[in-house]
């Protein structure tokens, strides 16, 4: 067992570097105008808000996942490193999908890169409760947890969506990109269930 401070730094360098990385696969606009910076920019900047929102979500729900995890097993330390790897893949993911304006096939391989993560998610919770035992704090804060459920559908919909509707035009793209955008906006509405359980934790007896 290790402290889980060690790994909460590591994380957050990691997830820093993740943003910057993609911030700089920002095009530069060709001219001084607003139409210059739509022209050349605009897709990428919507491509970066989506991605950089996902991985702030991602970094919120770690960061108070971990207020209830004092030590981290080898096993809560690789489920956490899978978790990263799958984040890691953003920048490249967003950038190709940037790069071919919404294209099928990179749009697909972005909804599986979200579809990874989640799942990558929903096994560091399932490792730290088995850690834990039956009293544990996170299995308590997180309840049912709809929301990890419902987002795997939400991407699973958008990747069939850009496979199988409309094949050579853009309505299933369309239909996914829509799916991703919601599963995010859903996680943006702030979750209190953990917040709950660390200030019922932290409260003196």
């Amino acid at each position: 067992m290790v402290r889980t401070s060690r790994l909460e730094a590591f994380s957050d360098g990691v997830l820093a570097i993740i943003i910057t990385i993609m911030v700089l696969e920002l095009k530069v606009p060709d001219g001084p105008r607003l139409a210059d910076l739509v022209h050349t920019t605009g897709v990428g900047l919507l491509t970066y808000l989506l991605s950089f929102v996902y991985v702030a979500i991602y970094w919120n729900n770690h960061h108070h996942m971990f207020h209830l995890v004092r030590q981290a097993s080898g096993g809560v330390l690789w489920a956490n490193l899978a978790l990263l790897f799958c984040l890691s893949l953003f920048p490249f993911t967003t950038a190709w999908m940037d790069d071919t304006r919404f294209a099928q096939t990179p749009v697909i391989t972005y909804g599986v890169n979200l579809l990874a993560a989640a799942f990558a998610y929903f096994a560091l919770q399932t490792v730290i409760i088995r850690q834990q035992g039956p009293a544990s704090p996170l299995r308590q804060a997180i309840g049912k947890d709809v929301k990890g459920k419902v987002s795997p559908a939400f991407y699973l919909a958008g990747i069939l969506s850009a496979l199988v509707i409309d094949p050579g035009g853009r309505i299933g793209v369309v239909i996914a990109l829509a799916c991703f955008v919601g599963a995010a906006i859903m996680w943006i509405v702030p979750d209190r269930r953990i917040g709950r359980v660390v200030s019922h934790h932290e409260a003196p007896d």
